[in-house]
């Protein structure tokens, strides 16, 4: 093992039924140093931080922490090592104090010593900067407050590695700024720090090493400055980047031909959203951008009545419609899948079929329901168009990996023949490859015709996508731009409150 490096592991192997989770991976972590771990789901990132942790026992292999083997039996093993881990999903109580969740199942020192408990407390917190009180409940902080103190907790614990799993997926650009300041501050004081995430841009502005994997096998490691981007989705995805790199926009019909499929006067929610007019032509891939709160999404949510109008006309095909419920909006062509996959758009316990089925359902009536035939039918049929990796049909959807739940829920709108269709943040979260394929279909709808309004936090996403973007800020169109003018610098001079 070499000296610089905190962890160790060699020839990993871990088998499942059926399948082959990890072939002989190697990974090292040295001391002091931000490592990415790439790779699409179902690559192996998730079973190698679990063999890592002790959550999964290695079927064969080495693992070493400073130089000494060890064999952990059990999480609490690894923690016990130095191996911190903070996941995507904050395990902590928003019920407790700041101070509570840093040293909760720690022995009865933290619930009977509160005093000397919130005085260690409020030492770690500004040694790291940490901007909260250990007395305040930890559900009054931000997300990215709340997943710095799951760090701090980690830290605190003698945590020599860090692992953080998809921690800025939740956060907006300033909060995974502060993220970023700190885990740049534990670096320097020789923590090493594993981040996954699908993020590439994040990828290459904080860490020092790359180490991608692919079904299960190790395809290599590499120093970040020196692995240009698409040469890592190159390898993340198997194949040559010719198709990624080839995506084309589809632009909507000349002018002279142009139907203006969904048009809107002065439409405002009670979600906060200023009056604003839109429109989108028939065959159009457009598409509303700003910073995280600018008021994108609920102006999404607007034209599909997610969120109750209040004022507004609204025409489909040129002619003046009602829309004052998602039902409405679906009845009258209009799909839409929501920025909270989970808590929005999936019905975690019901099967994939029944997922896929349920907005067609809705507009048939509950009294009618579908054979199970026809169920069956309509599941199959896109289980097999959109590529969906499901084992059946009847599998509970919170099964799947994040990129085909998603995929189940384009499924259940593409099934109800949208003529306008509105995807809020339909990537996220996803690996590159569904990613990629997620981007075609967009497209593919958009020469047959269909309308389509996308939404994603990735700049270059919106770019390579939509022939045409509104730019928000403060909950209102600050802008709008098309053709030579879809550019980065131009999205962001529009946000700073310049013209085009």
């Amino acid at each position: 093992m070499r000296s610089e490096n905190v962890l160790e592991m060699q020839g990993i192997c871990k088998a499942f039924p059926g399948v082959k989770a990890l072939q002989n991976v190697d990974f090292a972590l040295r001391k002091g140093e931000i490592h990415a771990l790439m790779g699409e789901n179902g690559a192996g990132k998730s079973t190698l931080v679990k063999v890592m942790t002790g959550v999964y026992e290695k079927d064969a292999g080495h693992i070493a922490i400073e130089g000494k083997p060890v064999h952990f039996k059990s999480p609490q093993e690894a923690q016990n090592s130095g191996i911190g881990t903070v996941y995507q999903e904050i395990t902590l109580c928003p019920n407790l104090t700041v101070a509570e969740n840093m040293f909760i199942g720690r022995g009865r020192y933290a619930f009977v010593q509160w005093k000397q408990m919130n005085a260690r407390a409020t030492k770690l917190l500004q040694s790291l900067g940490i901007p909260v009180r250990p007395t305040q409940e930890l559900a009054s902080c931000s997300l990215a407050v709340q997943q710095m103190i799951a760090i701090a907790r980690a830290i605190d614990m003698d945590c020599k590695i860090l692992i953080l799993d998809e921690p800025t997926s939740s956060l907006d650009e300033d909060e995974v700024n502060k993220l970023f300041a700190l885990m740049r501050e534990l670096k320097s004081r020789g923590v090493g720090i594993i981040f996954i995430t699908h993020f590439l841009d994040q990828v290459y502005e904080i860490s020092d090493r790359i180490t991608v994997l692919r079904n299960g096998e190790l395809i290599g490691e590499y120093e970040a400055s020196s692995l240009p981007q698409f040469e890592l989705i190159s390898k993340m995805m198997g194949k040559a980047l010719s198709d990624v790199a080839t995506i084309k926009k589809h632009e909507p019909p000349a002018t002279g031909q142009r139907v203006a499929v969904y048009e809107a006067a002065a439409l405002s929610s009670d979600a906060g959203v200023r009056p604003f007019d839109f429109s989108i032509q028939k065959g159009e891939v457009n598409g509303f951008i700003g910073l995280l709160g600018s008021g994108r999404s609920e102006s999404a949510r607007a034209i599909f009545a997610a969120d109750k109008p209040t004022g507004g006309d609204i025409k489909m095909n040129g002619t003046s419609v009602k829309i004052r419920a998602p039902l409405h909006a679906m009845k009258q062509g209009i799909g839409y899948l929501p920025e909270d996959r989970k808590g929005d758009g999936i019905i975690a316990e019901l099967s994939v079929r029944d997922n896929i089925i349920l907005a067609l359902q809705v507009m048939k009536g509950f009294f009618k329901p579908f054979s199970r035939k026809q169920a069956e039918a309509f599941s199959n049929q896109f289980i097999q168009s959109l590529n969906i990796k499901t084992p059946s049909a009847n599998t509970p959807i919170k099964a799947l990996s994040g990129g085909n739940q998603q995929k189940v829920i384009l499924a259940r709108w593409l099934l109800t023949k949208p003529e306008y269709l509105i995807l809020d943040e339909p990537t996220r979260g996803i690996d590159i490859g569904t990613k990629v394929e997620i981007q075609k279909l967009v497209l593919k709808l958009a020469e047959d015709g269909v309308s389509v309004t996308f939404i994603s936090s990735e700049i270059e996403e919106m770019l390579r996508t939509c022939s045409r973007l509104i730019v928000m800020k403060d909950r209102q169109i600050v802008g709008e731009l098309s053709g030579m003018n879809l550019t980065q610098s131009d999205v962001m001079h529009v946000i700073a409150g310049g013209g085009v």
